[in-house]
């Protein structure tokens, strides 16, 4: 029985993992075989202790080069410690370079002063804006609403007090002939002559159109804006909007007229 044999017997209570690592290790690679060796039969490098980088360089220990014939001797070389030491101190480096510098802005207020200063901050662009394109004044409103059967103008004041109201009844028209094409003409002409005999002008520096409804009386008040009627009252439009309701389910309608 040979020494491997002996060595074996001893640990047969144990398991096989177990026996293999308490095995001496045996090379069972070939000459001229190109496998490469079990990763279990070759033997795992010694742990080397942990390098202290807080330590100073000189208690570092310093190893001799044994190698006679290396032209560089072994103190000539960078020792490790200083290796560590000078690729920290490069990537710390280079990220303060990157990152914005906050020596200036460690308080809420430096902080503040550096967005105020950044020319695409949302302050600086919100403050562009509003010097290029000032916030107007509330408007007069002026209410158009025609219906089928009607049409409706209104004069407000920027506080949506009423100062004019008027129906195509209110200058003569009835039945019928109160939402005709005609009706909202003259319905408009007379609400622009009384503006002009009330001195509205001079208060009405700003006005915005209100349409609603597609009634016949839409088409022809603002055709007497577009007219000598208005020349007055429409350069001081700054807005044209519609106003017309739209229904979102609510209850069943009405069902449409026979005729």
């Amino acid at each position: 029985m040979d020494r491997l044999t002996r060595h074996a017997s001893r640990y047969r209570s144990i398991c096989a993992q177990c026996r293999r690592r308490l095995l001496p290790v045996r090379n069972t690679a070939r000459p001229l075989s190109t496998s490469t060796p079990n990763a279990a039969d070759t033997p795992e490098p010694p742990l080397q202790p942990p390098i202290d980088i807080s330590a100073p360089e000189s208690a570092a220990p310093t190893q001799r080069n044994a190698d006679p014939t290396d032209p560089k001797p072994q103190e000539d070389r960078p020792s490790i410690l200083s290796t560590i030491r000078q690729s920290q101190s490069n990537n710390a480096f280079t990220r303060h370079e990157s990152e914005p510098s906050l020596s200036t802005g460690t308080t809420l207020k430096g902080i503040w002063d550096n967005l105020r200063n950044d020319p695409n901050s949302p302050h600086a662009i919100t403050t562009r804006l509003s010097t290029e394109y000032p916030v107007l004044p509330e408007p007069h409103h002026l209410h158009i609403y025609s219906t089928r059967h009607n049409t409706h103008i209104t004069l407000t004041k920027p506080d949506r007090n009423p100062i004019i109201s008027v129906s195509a009844g209110t200058i003569g028209f009835r039945k019928a002939a109160r939402g005709t094409y005609d009706a909202g003409y003259q319905l408009g002409a007379y609400v622009m002559g009384r503006i002009q005999q009330q001195g509205l002008l001079s208060q009405i520096q700003h006005l915005e159109v209100v349409l609603r409804d597609f009634g016949p009386g839409r088409e022809a008040v603002t055709k007497i804006l577009l007219r000598s009627e208005g020349r007055n009252l429409r350069g001081r439009v700054v807005r044209v909007c519609d106003a017309t309701r739209l229904k979102f389910g609510g209850t069943r309608s009405k069902n449409a007229r026979r005729l």
